[in-house]
């Protein structure tokens, strides 16, 4: 019996440090050339065995945001669908040995631009870095764990 509560209390206290190193849970995009805040993003798992990423925008923030704006600019089946709500993330999964997702997508619905992407989460899991890759090009943006 003592064992048991002392396996569970172990999973108590590491289930949620691991789970801050990690992209899963709620995130403040701030823009990494304005320093504004523009929308909160909720990253789920949706894979099984190695973690696969879904990033949904659960709130636009910016100043001059219309609450029924839709993704005129997607190419794809997201062309036209309201921009909260939108999935601007899509795949990625843990890289083998190391805090980092790799091999996803994201998608900037203000210019309807998909970028191969990385996410790692840094400072214990409070931030997470977002790097957007276009050829040999890269940009990074920070963002700010709210959950």
């Amino acid at each position: 019996m003592t064992t048991r509560i002392a396996v569970l209390a172990l999973l108590a206290v590491a289930a949620p440090a691991w789970a801050q190193m990690s992209p899963v849970g709620l995130w403040r995009n701030v823009d990494d050339k304005t320093g504004e805040a523009k929308a909160e993003i909720r990253i789920d798992d949706v894979g099984s065995g190695r973690q696969a990423l879904s990033g949904r925008i659960a709130k636009t923030l910016k100043k001059d945001a219309k609450p029924d704006a839709t993704c005129d600019e997607c190419p794809d089946d997201r062309k036209g669908q309201p921009v909260t709500g939108l999935e601007i993330i899509r795949g990625g999964t843990k890289a083998e040995g190391k805090d980092v997702w790799e091999g996803g997508r994201i998608l900037d619905p203000e210019n309807g631009k998909e970028y191969r992407a990385s996410f790692t989460p840094i400072e214990g899991g409070k931030k997470l870095e977002v790097r957007g890759y276009l050829g040999p090009f890269w940009r990074t943006q920070t963002w700010i764990r709210i959950q």
